[in-house]
């Protein structure tokens, strides 16, 4: 038999309902950022894809051409490449031109990619 008071069940509840509601929005919050990693994601590797035709699908060179392999390249090293490229220090018949195109941030994006790529 329950002996609480008619408030002391009121509280009881409100303080379920309460933690309940918590935990949802942890959920949800937790959700969200999951999804946010996942947009990321597809983000980044969008931006990659446009290295593919001359470096590879995710950055995986066929072995024995000219061009070099950008998956498992440490990203201080690829981003060091890229303003290279793009201030001219180092020649290129295309990359001058095609780092250009691109922001500061997504230069980054593209290295941390390709490093995390195996």
């Amino acid at each position: 038999m329950d002996t609480r008071t008619g408030a002391e069940r009121r509280t009881s509840c409100a303080t379920a309902r309460s933690l309940a509601a918590l935990l949802l929005l942890a959920g949800l919050a937790s959700a969200a950022q999951a999804q946010s990693g996942e947009t990321q994601r597809l983000r980044s590797r969008a931006l990659a894809a446009t290295c593919a035709t001359c470096h590879g699908t995710d950055g995986r060179a066929v072995e024995g051409e000219a061009l070099i392999r950008l998956a498992g390249m440490p990203a201080d090293y690829t981003l060091t490449q890229l303003l290279a490229f793009r201030t001219g220090q180092r020649p290129a018949t295309i990359m001058h031109q095609i780092t250009k195109g691109y922001s500061q941030e997504q230069l980054e994006e593209v290295a941390k990619y390709f490093a995390a790529q195996k």
